[in-house]
């Protein structure tokens, strides 16, 4: 299945599990394998979740593919570093039949289940198995990125063994001690065969960042596409230095007691109340270098300036824009624009109001502030619920569906301390009453709503649910049968031809039109048939290990690839001149 021909997949889904695009999806034409590299304890897992967190935020389709996770499933009972040895042919073999394995995870990944980007996350430290991938990916038309992690910090590296290596499954039940001891000595065994990326000489012509000692210096070599840059700014902006992100709304305002969104309304009297307390809670707090953001609304200056420090407003901090629906109650809006009421009620994350935003994008519009926040140190963000949605999504990992009904109440502070997979989460009520704003995701299905609803309709300036029911792929790119092509009829000789026509003859006339259909591709790299492996010293082995055949990658050829695509692509398009 050629590139174009795939469906591009994207988290929002509409009706009867319908895949919707997200606009992230056109963002490149191929997909795309991200494969890192690394000694242990260098970072990758880290980087790798981050990154895929934050491609899934801006609607890239994202997953993270471990190794590790598939060699604890082969092989249920880890003794020591002896199983990583390099001259330890049995469990050499066992490790790259996994890397097999999650390779055709990735493919079905990549080409049947809608995603973009896959994330290969292992420690590809010798040359053999990156010329592996790099084969592999071009057997199925993907581009790859390679994310090389290098650090030669002793205590960077203990401070991982310990923050993450201590607790992995592969180390039930031990003494810190004895994993720090076999962990070293794990890294070792990698030592002995680690080929670094060279950029000078044999991997010149690869696409790849290279991240030493943990953001202090990055290389980066031949960028491809957008993706590849957007990816190579996240990993400059991302740091590992200890800090808290507080996040909270503003007071609550007096459209807020009335029940109306958007406006530029001030405090109430209790929304005053709560700047006092939060004024309070910073000082009770003691944070060292605390930046406090704001948007340039009313209400969150407001309640900013209670603290009696310095603050930044920040524009893109402003609520989502309600369009024809500013300072209106959701009663009025049900009246006046009940198709309107009904179609975000649908699709909260993709409907967009009428000259307003949607939640799209409101999270297209706050990537600066994503990449600003992962560059600082403790912030205390002043915003909107909205706003605060989207910000909160990214550092839970949300999906779209879920971004919208985040529950973020008036005068409740939310304490954000990143860890080392994920973030966590305390919440802080500063004991101050006010209303709550919040709706609960509506339980009511299209066919459900009151008659005097119309179904939702497609729109043009949003991106919302289509109109049929059955799923549609879209191609990633306008391909030889998306458009009519209008072709002009020959040119007759200057003789022949008379007076040049006016620009109305020319307009008026005629053309011949060319009907193209493109044929599409079908996969070229089947599975091959299971190779039975006999085991002497691993007690267990699973089914994972005979999902593929090393040898199966051995006797593909490009050659016999190309050969057999040509075959498949001959006269692929057939013409029908309209007279």
């Amino acid at each position: 299945m050629s590139a174009a021909a795939r469906g591009c997949g994207g988290a929002p889904r509409g009706r009867a599990g319908e895949k919707q695009c997200s606009w992230a999806s056109y963002m490149t034409n191929s997909p795309t394998l991200i494969v890192m590299i690394g000694l242990p304890a260098r970072g990758k897992t880290y980087m790798s979740k981050k990154l895929t967190r934050y491609l899934n935020w801006i609607g890239v389709p994202t997953k993270v593919f471990n190794l590790g996770v598939y060699r604890r499933e082969a092989v249920k009972s880890y003794k020591s570093y002896d199983f990583f040895r390099h001259d330890n042919k049995e469990a050499m073999e066992i490790r790259k039949r996994c890397a097999l394995v999650a390779l055709e995870d990735v493919k079905s990944y990549l080409l049947e289940e809608c995603g973009q980007i896959a994330v290969f996350d292992a420690t590809n430290t010798t040359r053999e198995r990156r010329d592996l991938i790099l084969n592999f990916a071009k057997e199925n038309a993907f581009k790859v990125f390679f994310v090389e992690s290098v650090c030669d910090d002793p205590e960077v590296i203990a401070a991982n063994i310990l923050e993450v290596k201590v607790s992995s499954p592969d180390y039930p039940e031990r003494h810190r001690e004895n994993v720090m001891d076999d962990f070293l000595k794990r890294i070792e065994c990698y030592k002995v065969t680690y080929q670094p990326l060279d950029p000078d000489a044999n991997d010149k012509d690869l696409s790849f960042i290279k991240v030493i000692n943990v953001g202090q210096r990055f290389l980066v070599n031949r960028v491809q596409d957008y993706i590849q840059s957007k990816i190579v700014y996240y990993l400059m902006n991302i740091h590992v230095q200890p800090r808290t992100i507080y996040l909270c709304r503003h007071g609550e305002s007096e459209y807020n007691l009335l029940g109306r969104i958007g406006g530029d309304s001030g405090l109430s009297a209790r929304g005053k109340q709560f700047s006092q307390a939060l004024k309070k809670f910073i000082e009770e707090q003691e944070i060292v270098d605390l930046k406090v953001w704001t948007s340039q609304l009313k209400r969150t200056i407001q309640t900013a300036e209670s603290l009696g420090v310095l603050y930044e407003q920040w524009k893109i901090l402003n609520e989502i824009d309600a369009g024809v629906c500013e300072e209106m109650t959701y009663a009025e809006i049900e009246a006046k624009y009940p198709d309107e009421f009904a179609m975000r009620d649908q699709e909260k994350y993709l409907y967009r109001y009428p000259g307003g935003e949607s939640y799209q994008d409101l999270v297209q519009r706050l990537e600066p502030v994503i990449m600003e926040l992962e560059r600082q140190g403790n912030v205390l963000v002043i915003s909107h619920q909205a706003v605060m949605r989207c910000l909160l999504a990214y550092f839970l990992d949300k999906s779209a569906d879920e971004l919208p009904y985040l529950r973020c109440p008036l005068h409740t502070i939310l304490k954000l301390t990143p860890v080392a997979y994920g973030c966590k989460v305390e919440t802080i009520s500063l004991d101050v009453e006010a209303v709550n704003t919040h709706r609960d995701k509506p339980s009511l299905n299209s066919h459900e709503l009151p008659s005097r609803q119309s179904p939702v309709r497609m729109r043009r300036n949003s991106f919302t649910l289509r109109a049929s029911a059955d799923t549609v792929k879209r191609p990633r790119h306008h391909s030889l049968g998306s458009k009519p092509l209008h072709l002009l009829g020959p040119l007759p000789s200057l003789e022949a031809r008379g007076p040049f026509p006016s620009l109305e003859a020319r307009e008026g006339a005629e053309q011949p039109q060319l009907e193209v259909t493109a044929q599409v591709v079908p996969s070229l790299c089947s599975p091959s048939p299971p190779l039975p492996v006999v085991l002497s010293e691993i007690q267990t082995l699973p089914s994972i290990l005979s999902r593929v055949s090393v040898s199966a990658w051995k006797s593909s050829s490009l050659d016999g690839i190309k050969k057999k695509k040509n075959k498949q692509l001959k006269n692929p398009l057939k013409t029908n001149p309209k007279t």
